[in-house]
């Protein structure tokens, strides 16, 4: 209930220490201050790591080959394993009716690409017509490879965003030839991608196209995959460990890799990516409550402290006070008052100190791996219920002691 006279000696009191209360104001408001931080930063690490993974699709699986590191079947250690055109058919026929998406590609990491008098180096693939949902790209004009471009080795190329605005400046290049290589080929695409320039700066031709231009034969260079949607996450990351086991086995028999050889065929689960990021993310958000917690903890030591300063100031009124019939009730509920409103009043403006900070320099602390830091409504309630909780914890004790206070003892002791 709303008493006055409480609030008038709430304040009166405050009034009379202002120093002392300033002080243990900014150790509760430090407190929150650096919890509501803390917990930004760590927003700010799980929305910038997520946005890495919107590069490609989730849950794509990538398989690459390399040099083998065992001797197998007598064949020496050293070998370089090549993927070829029967790698990804047998793949593609035996797990048919796990897959959502399949697809190759055959790279070149810098070639010449020339338009006109504009020229540049960049990085051109041959892919199949699903690529697109692997890389997570969108087209912003024309068309991505289609089934006829791979079918056909039609000389067309998909070029990124970054590419475009070299190259051919403000002008539209549907329909524009440009030189790969050596080799002609008519733009019929521009895509962009969440990755940026690095991801923009490439250039994509049919798969089969790639092969026969640039004499390639049946070589590919990697293999990439995408399961039919789960239920659940832990359905899906289990399905995609099961698949990712069981392509690995069948790569490895196919090409003459000793099963234990971790170095020749490898396979990337973006699926086990996600949940090694959550894991971590998980650990680093009870690292920070941990942390913003004890310096609240630290905070209600002092108050609860500066409380019991006051009791014993006060001994005088408040033996009077029992002595006129005061119950020790009332006496408890006249020092948690006091207490709850110092610890919510300190803990709320170092919330709103922690909020505006955040609301003004998070836009210009961005990077790869920290993007936009922000603490959301749930947390913001929570902190406030804590700051309560914090304030009745800090002034229980002393109002324990004071509620014990006997009158005679109060006024001899004067």
């Amino acid at each position: 209930m709303f008493n006055i006279e409480r609030w008038q000696e709430i304040f009166e009191a405050i009034a009379k220490n202002k120093l002392r209360t300033f002080l243990t104001g900014i150790s509760v408001a430090s407190g929150i201050f650096i919890l509501v931080i803390l917990l930004g930063v760590g927003r700010g690490l799980e929305n910038g790591v997520a946005k890495q993974f919107e590069r490609d699709a989730e849950g794509s699986i990538e398989v690459w080959s390399g040099k083998t590191t065992k001797e197998y079947k007598g064949l020496n250690p050293g070998r370089e394993v090549q993927f070829r055109n029967s790698d990804y058919d047998i793949a593609a026929q035996k797990f048919d009716g796990q897959l959502d998406v399949k697809g190759a590609s055959v790279n070149a990491w810098g070639g010449s690409i020339i338009y006109g008098k504009e020229s540049g180096n960049y990085q051109y693939r041959g892919v199949h017509s699903d690529y697109y949902i692997i890389e997570n790209s969108s087209m912003l004009s024309g068309r991505y490879i289609n089934d006829n471009d791979v079918k056909n080795s039609e000389k067309v190329a998909v070029i990124g965003q970054k590419v475009q605005l070299d190259l051919f400046k403000e002008k539209n290049p549907i329909g524009e030839q440009i030189s790969i290589d050596g080799v002609n080929f008519k733009v019929v695409g521009v895509y962009s991608d969440p990755g940026g320039e690095r991801e923009e700066s490439r250039i994509y031709l049919p798969l089969t196209t790639f092969q026969k231009a640039f004499g390639r034969g049946d070589k590919l260079s990697n293999l990439f995959y995408l399961l039919k949607k789960k239920a659940t996450f832990e359905e899906a990351l289990a399905a995609s460990e099961k698949f990712s086991t069981e392509l690995e086995q069948l790569l490895k028999s196919k090409n003459s890799v000793a099963p234990d050889d971790e170095g020749a065929i490898r396979v990337n689960n973006s699926f086990e990516d996600v949940k090694k990021f959550y894991d971590l993310n998980l650990y680093i958000k009870l690292f920070f409550w941990w942390v913003g917690i004890c310096t609240i903890i630290a905070g209600v030591v002092g108050v609860s402290n500066i409380m019991l300063i006051i009791v014993k100031e006060r001994t005088k009124e408040i033996g009077i006070r029992k002595a006129l019939g005061a119950s020790p009730v009332s006496i408890v509920g006249m020092i948690l008052h006091e207490s709850i409103f110092i610890t919510t009043i300190a803990g709320f403006m170092g919330l709103v100190s922690a909020l505006l900070l955040l609301e003004l320099v998070g836009p210009y602390v961005q990077s790869d791996y920290f993007l936009n830091p922000e603490v959301d409504l749930n947390i913001a309630i929570t902190t406030l219920i804590l700051l309560v909780f914090a304030g009745t914890l800090a002034g229980f004790f002393p109002a324990y002691h004071a509620a014990k206070i006997k009158p005679i003892v109060a006024l001899r002791d004067e």
